[in-house]
């Protein structure tokens, strides 16, 4: 018995030590990925500064060429809200003759639909006319839909909820697989972020899609923060399309862009349930937002300017099919169409580091001017759809702004009870946040997290879940794991290997803030011995990095020697980060910092400005890039070292730049351990 409780306790503690582990390593991976959201938002507020004030660009201390500026923010025939089939023209794409791909016909058959799901699961691509049509065909069947959905559980019938997928198709086919198909016996709710980070992103739009037009009574799909195709040009979405499709991806993006605009904010089930992308704030009003115009919010990162109002014609006749299969799943009355009034608009200051609370703060502001009070309403609407996309919940009362994504805010208990009370609803469904778990109570158990992507993080991160909720609307959850390779693991070589891969991601966090952590460092060593105590250490790797990591409990891992008498040897322990090296050499070293510390960034501008999707940009808008950064960042980058930059990528001297050769030509990589010894 004596040996069983000594074997017992040591279990304990065995088990402990690596949930510790596990913990420490979900943070770092969480606290990473916020401030790149951070990042994104700071970046694009800039942008929506430049934008606003391009009219008058002497009050600005940056002033980019005017054709470039035009170039990245000119009007797109995506606000204008036309006919599909005008748009997209597929009618005039052939197929070639050599194509093996699975073919669609109109209207979608259920054996159809298994065939796309069969040639995706064998890594096939749906030709682009095939594409096109599926997407113009989604759009109009969205145009018809309200913004909340509202659905019925039935005496028997159970729904089933999702959470964010990402790209990630091999969850979403492992749900079907376990769960069964959409249909009317087994309807689905799907919850936002289907793209983005994952590799088959459009194969899991393509899917819902086809499902959605299949069971439009019995699919329903909300709206999620990485549907706006601002977030898309980072996340991978956008890159993603082009590469799949390089003669019709432009065609394919601004499609989706409307199609994204149009899906639906929210679904209620049985008048009781909630169920939203990311949470409420003590503004949140579902009578707002089943009203609001939601296709003039194509992106949801700034509130609507002058130039947002895209016309909002009547469907065609052709579409009164679906307008009737609508609204016998919805039990309202006929959709009605609100015609905003075209008043006079005055354009409003927005700073460039301005985050979403205090641009609205504001805009309020100004709004009490009675000529500016249609922009006080658009405002508001662009509030409630930036809070139930953008916002979490905190253990905490109160409703404060999100400062850790910049956009939403951060709700606690007593929002949640008072929202939810006032619309009579008893329970709250979200997603947008990782679980390791798959899912997650809080606020009393009135709401719940889901999350459908596992494996998010790295492979054995976390698990993915989904939601069977019956007439008794209590929640029971299936739990899975994508991977195989995850579940022969056992449980500490699963830490184990996770723990690798985002102690890898902090170094390179490390990396790329070098300079700003010797300068630091130096604060802390007055005399220049080179030498700070370990307390130091983590106080400067903080305020360098300020990701809120628990870096006294890190430190063992990220400084394994340099330490002499507790005082660490930080030139020594700056330079091992080194073993991180890029794919390629430049001389200028505060470049090459810069470019790495802001790496998405910079690839995000990339993006805006090859508004031709070729993948290609001139030597004149690579400089122009450079010039947008550092105005953004405030720092000074010497023509010389842009220029060196630029000749040194252009491998063939044509007097272009491959967007995707030049980033990953300074992608960041480890030397093997063989390398390190060699050198």
């Amino acid at each position: 018995m004596r040996a069983a409780l000594l074997i017992q306790r040591w279990y304990r503690q065995y088990v402990a030590r690596l949930e510790m582990r596990r913990r420490c390593t979900w943070n770092i991976f969480q606290s990473i990925e916020y401030s790149g959201q951070q990042d994104h938002i700071k970046l694009y507020n800039f942008f929506s500064f430049l934008m606003e004030h391009f009219g008058r660009s002497e009050g600005v201390c940056v002033s980019p060429p005017a054709s470039l500026v035009s170039q990245m923010f000119g009007e797109r025939s995506v606000c204008q809200d036309e006919p599909w089939e005008k748009h997209c023209c597929y009618t005039h794409i052939q197929l070639p003759d050599g194509y093996s791909g699975p073919h669609l016909t109109f209207p979608l058959t259920l054996s159809g639909v298994t065939e796309l799901l069969h040639a995706f699961r064998n890594k096939q691509k749906l030709h682009a006319r095939y594409v096109l049509q599926l997407l113009g065909k989604t759009w109009t069947l969205l145009r018809l839909m309200p913004n909340i959905s509202t659905v019925s559980t039935g005496t028997h019938t159970e729904i089933t909820i999702c959470g964010d997928l990402h790209g990630h198709l091999e969850d979403l086919l492992l749900i079907f697989y376990k769960n069964g198909f959409p249909s009317a016996e087994t309807p689905y709710v799907f919850n936002g972020d289907y793209v983005d980070r994952g590799k088959e992103s459009m194969e899991v739009l393509l899917v819902l899609f086809a499902f959605l037009l299949l069971y439009p009574h019995d699919m329903h799909l909300n709206r999620g923060n990485h549907e706006d195709h601002i977030v898309n040009l980072r996340y991978g979405f956008t890159k993603e399309v082009l590469s799949k499709y390089r003669v019709h991806g432009k065609l394919i993006l601004e499609l989706l862009q409307k199609i994204f605009s149009r899906l639906p904010l929210a679904t209620i089930i049985n008048q009781k349930v909630l169920i939203v992308h990311g949470g409420i704030s003590d503004q949140t009003d579902l009578n707002v937002i089943s009203k609001l115009q939601r296709h003039r919010f194509v992106s949801a990162l700034r509130p609507l300017r002058r130039w947002d109002w895209p016309p909002d014609p009547e469907p065609d006749e052709d579409s009164s099919v679906y307008r009737r299969r609508v609204q016998s799943l919805t039990h309202c009355s006929p959709l009605r169409r609100h015609t905003p009034t075209h008043t006079a608009r005055h354009s409003l200051h927005a700073g460039t580091g301005r985050c979403v609370e205090e641009e609205l703060r504001e805009r309020r502001r100004l709004a009490e001017d009675p000529e500016l009070q249609h922009t006080h309403t658009d405002a508001d609407e662009w509030k409630q759809i930036v809070d139930i996309l953008w916002s979490d919940p905190m253990a905490q009362n109160g409703c404060v702004p999100n400062k850790v994504r910049s956009g939403g805010c951060l709700w606690g208990p007593d929002v949640t009870h008072a929202v939810l009370d006032k619309h009579q609803l008893q329970m709250l469904i979200r997603s947008h946040e990782c679980k390791q778990e798959g899912y997650e109570f809080c606020h009393s158990g009135r709401v719940l997290t889901i999350f459908s992507a596992s494996n998010y993080y790295d492979v054995g991160s976390n698990r993915g879940a989904y939601i069977r909720l019956g007439p008794d609307l209590v929640p029971h959850f299936k739990q899975f794991q994508a991977s195989r390779s995850t579940r022969e693991l056992t449980l500490r070589q699963s830490v184990g290997r996770t723990e690798r891969s985002a102690l890898q991601a902090l170094k390179m966090q490390l990396f790329a803030h070098k300079s700003a952590l010797i300068r630091e460092f130096q604060e802390y060593d007055p005399e220049r011995a080179g030498l700070v105590s370990l307390e130091h250490w983590a106080v400067v790797v903080e305020k360098v990095l300020q990701l809120s990591l628990p870096w006294r409990v890190l430190r063992s891992q990220l400084v394994s020697s340099s330490t002499q008498d507790g005082l660490l040897h930080y030139q020594d322990w700056v330079n091992q980060l080194s073993v991180l090296q890029p794919n390629t050499e430049i001389a200028n070293t505060s470049l090459l910092e810069t470019l790495y510390k802001h790496h998405s960034n910079l690839e995000s501008i990339f993006r805006m400005i090859d508004t031709d999707h070729s993948g290609l940009i001139s030597l004149e808008e690579f400089h122009q890039t450079w010039r947008l950064l550092s105005a953004h960042l405030q720092t000074d980058i010497s023509d010389a070292a842009i220029a060196e930059l630029a000749h040194s990528i252009d491998f063939n001297k044509d007097g272009s730049i491959d967007i995707n050769e030049f980033m990953e030509a300074f992608r960041l990589v480890e030397h093997s351990r063989a390398e390190r010894t060699a050198e």
